[in-house]
Formats: structure tokens, sequence, C-alpha cells
């Protein structure tokens, strides 16, 4: 048995669940948007109205299966991160640490000067919701893969080096430190 997958997944208030069995399509939408996903076809998703919640299963006979084990527990925590996300959302807060690095929003695109003869243009992706306070970028938004896909792609222009401790790093990341060279003794 699936240790996630078996859990239900309780539905507040506010949102509003709707399952098509044919489609295998759960879309959920709530104060802070709508977020739909196709789910595979050894794993049931079905609605208990009575309690307001979401039950994931599988046949019995494909209990044995660590394929269908794996779907069925990754498809309850998707819907999970979907009702997540559109009632409390998601939040990626990124530091650009650096003398003169900065970033700037110019409309729909993200400008990063990190230290390269050229600035780096980035797109925002329509998912997310950014904002550029001197040298912090706060990246929210209800789909949690958007949002730490596209913060993902910011740190990997310039990732923290280990030595001085510049780049672009999460806020919540502790960069190791190394020592540098020492001459003589």
């Amino acid at each position: 048995m699936s240790r996630i997958g078996k859990k239900p997944i309780s539905v507040p208030s506010g949102v509003r669940v709707t399952i098509d069995p044919q489609s295998r399509t759960v879309s959920v939408e709530g104060p802070k948007g709508k977020l739909s996903m196709t789910h595979r076809p050894e794993v049931a998703v079905t609605w208990d109205e009575g309690e307001n919640r979401i039950i994931c299963s599988v046949p019995p006979d494909s209990m044995r299966v660590g394929q269908i084990r794996a779907y069925w527990g990754l498809t309850r925590s998707l819907i999970s991160n979907m009702i997540t996300g559109v009632t409390t959302g998601y939040v990626k807060k990124l530091e650009i640490i650096g003398v003169g690095w900065t970033a700037k929003l110019q409309g729909t695109r993200l400008q990063l000067n990190v230290g390269y003869c050229q600035p780096r243009m980035m797109d925002v992706p329509k998912e997310v919701e950014l904002v550029v306070e001197s040298n912090s970028i706060t990246i929210s938004g209800a789909d949690k893969q958007a949002v730490g896909q596209f913060a993902a792609r910011i740190r990997k222009n310039r990732p923290p080096e280990p030595y001085n401790g510049k780049g672009i790093k999460y806020s919540d990341e502790i960069i190791l430190r190394k020592q540098g060279k020492v001459f003589g003794s």
C-alpha cells in the first residue's frame, strides 16, 4: 500500500472541485486561481461529498506493482498541492548577493545584472507573479511547479559560489563557505 496515496485529501470550504472520470481530469478552483491536471489511468480519483474530501485508489490486485503504487502516491500529492495552491499559494524568495548586481522588472521581462557583460533577460511566465525589491526577488503563484521552476531558472543564471558567497540564492539557503588559499605558514 502507498502510505501517501491512501490518505484522503480534505477540501476546505471555498474550493470547488470537478472530477471528470471519462477524461481523467481533476479541476480545482479557489480564491487564488484555477488549476487542473490529468491523472494516470491506473489511479481512480473519487469525490466524497458527504465528508468533503477526495479519495485516490487503485485496484486491489495491482497493490504489488511498485510503479502503480508510485503513481497512486504521486496523484494524491499533485491534487493536494493543487488544493494548497488555490487556497494559500506558493512563494519562493531569492536574494542577489554581489556588489553592483541588481534585478529589474521591465513589463513581463526580468533583467538580471549579475556580473556578465550583457544583462540576462528572462520572460516571466503567466502563472507566476514577480516582485523585485532592491536585491530580493519574490516569486508567488498557485502552481507549485511553475513557481519552483522559474525560481530555479533565475538561480541558474549565477548560482552562489562557496568562496565569497556571491550569486543568486534562496533566502533560506545556507551556503557552506570554503577557506581560500593560505600563503605562508
